[in-house]
């Protein structure tokens, strides 16, 4: 078990200087004054997989930095293994989550699986004071659920990021292997309502993920910070000074040589100039980046076609797509990344060469998580679609911040998705992930309607403001932190009226 350290926090006074986000600043230091009292000083643990790559590790930092101010002592630790097979067990329990993979577990990887978590639970145990309330997130750690509650009392609450809206054989199996961990948590948290099994259903509640406006990754750029910013990670090539030297690791592209060099090799891609369709997110089959990659070639091929006005064969001529990710290497429990990024490569090097040249594969360098969250706000912001093609998805925070950007987004029917995306009010949805044809024909029709796209963006960036940043996320957090605690007799104070 590695403790995690927190950089230096935003301060809730940072987010208060920007007048369109005080009022959420107000309503959560009220609701704090009321709530974090009867928490009576007790410590919280955050434990989860990995400290960096995906949503949660991104979302971490933040949530624990604004609870911290709020007065909620809350610290973070990260599971540890050297053991390679149990990250690929724990991405195959995810797999088989949402439904996908071979619907077996043997006795010997739950043997595995207990095993580890054994490991760091004899390291954490070392942290945990009476009273000490207890987060675990995801599968990956579940087994300490169990371990914390049975052997040394303390409450444990099991937040769930993933889920699938039907039970199936593979997801009867994976959830009656978790059932005997998590069920012995005092309470359980999910994104969407549709995830929760039914062994959990009275027990559990619901705490939609948020996106920081002010973090790396969605803090709004000035025009010169952005290129600044294209142009230090070779996404973009110097044509002046820039004020900061480049980042020791650029985002590289895959070249025909099947080499990966920097993003501006042997040209710009013209994040500034062209339209731009975009999918960042981990390197991960139930992504849907396969059938993306087909739908982007069968757009291309539209251009020149009979009946298209002339501004919309042009804009289809020079759009370009990029398709990006970690650095697979830098994510310490997804094994089958670089397998899907070698799969994608493959299929690439095999593409003519003017289509190369207009659908970039792109693998963003994880060795510093500020200068990576700076590449992804950048490349979104330059996009003119965002595009999260999910055959699964827990809930897609990539869809959140590209709506809180103002880019319009083009969207799976996943359950997380959905969550966020009024079909045709907030973005647009398509019914069939899979199905590259549909995927081609819902690009076009955005790509044609630029007022439309427009419109999309606008309701979209509304929909973040009033539904999914931190401040409405925290504030949740505190109600069930309390509520958890209050049912162990951690604190018994009575709730003072508002007002």
């Amino acid at each position: 078990m590695r403790v995690i350290e927190i950089p230096e926090p935003t301060r809730l006074a940072d987010y208060e200087s920007w007048p369109d986000l005080s009022l959420g600043v107000r309503l959560l230091r009220d609701e704090a004054s009321r709530l974090v009292p009867l928490l009576d000083g007790r410590r919280v643990w955050m434990i989860n997989s990995t400290a960096s790559g995906g949503g949660v590790a991104e979302m971490m930092p933040r949530l624990i930095s604004l609870l911290r101010e709020v007065g909620v002592d809350t610290r973070w630790g990260v599971l540890e293994s050297g053991e390679p097979g149990f990250f690929e067990l724990t991405k195959r329990i995810h797999d088989l989550i949402h439904d996908s993979g071979k619907p077996e577990l043997s006795a010997s990887e739950r043997e595995l699986f207990v095993r580890i978590n054994r490991e760091n639970f004899d390291a954490l145990r070392s942290f945990l004071l009476p009273g000490d309330l207890v987060v675990i997130h995801d599968p990956q750690p579940a087994p300490l659920a169990a371990m914390v509650r049975t052997e040394l009392g303390n409450r444990v609450i099991w937040r769930c990021h993933i889920g699938l809206d039907r039970e199936t054989e593979r997801t009867r199996l994976v959830w009656e292997f978790l059932r005997e961990f998590v069920s012995l948590a005092d309470h359980a948290i999910f994104s969407v309502p549709d995830y929760i099994p039914r062994f959990l259903r009275g027990r559990s509640s619901i705490i939609h993920p948020a996106i920081d406006p002010l973090s790396p990754k969605n803090r709004y750029f000035s025009p010169r910070k952005l290129q600044g910013i294209l142009c230090n990670s070779r996404l973009a090539t110097e044509h002046a000074p820039v004020l900061h030297p480049p980042y020791r690791h650029p985002a590289l592209r895959l070249a025909a040589s099947g080499e990966w060099l920097p993003a501006n090799e042997p040209e710009e891609i013209g994040l500034l100039f062209r339209p731009m369709v975009t999918q960042v997110s981990r390197w991960d089959r139930l992504k849907g980046f396969e059938p993306l990659l087909d739908a982007l070639i069968l757009l291309k091929q539209k251009a020149g076609r009979r009946g298209l006005s002339r501004e919309h064969d042009r804009r289809l001529k020079i759009v370009r797509f990029i398709l990006a990710g970690p650095n697979p290497g830098s994510v310490a429990d997804d094994p089958g990344g670089k397998e899907l990024l070698e799969s994608l490569s493959r299929r690439w090097l095999e593409l003519e060469p003017a289509l190369q040249a207009d659908i970039a594969l792109l693998a963003l360098p994880m060795a510093s998580r500020s200068e990576n969250a700076y590449m992804v706000n950048a490349i979104q912001r330059c996009s003119s679609i965002v595009v999260q093609n999910s055959i699964e998805e827990g809930f897609g925070l990539t869809v959140t911040e590209a709506m809180w950007k103002r880019v319009a987004v083009l969207g799976s029917r996943a359950a997380g998705i959905r969550q966020q995306i009024r079909d045709g009010v907030d973005g647009m949805l398509i019914g069939d992930p899979t199905n590259p044809a549909e995927l081609a024909d819902a690009l076009d029709q955005l790509l044609v309607d630029p007022s439309r796209r427009g419109h999309l963006a606008g309701n979209a960036q509304r929909r973040v403001f009033d539904e999914f940043l931190i401040f409405s996320q925290v504030r949740s957090w505190l109600r069930t932190l309390v509520s958890v605690a209050r049912a162990n007799g951690l604190a018994d104070r009575p709730r003072r009226p508002a007002g």
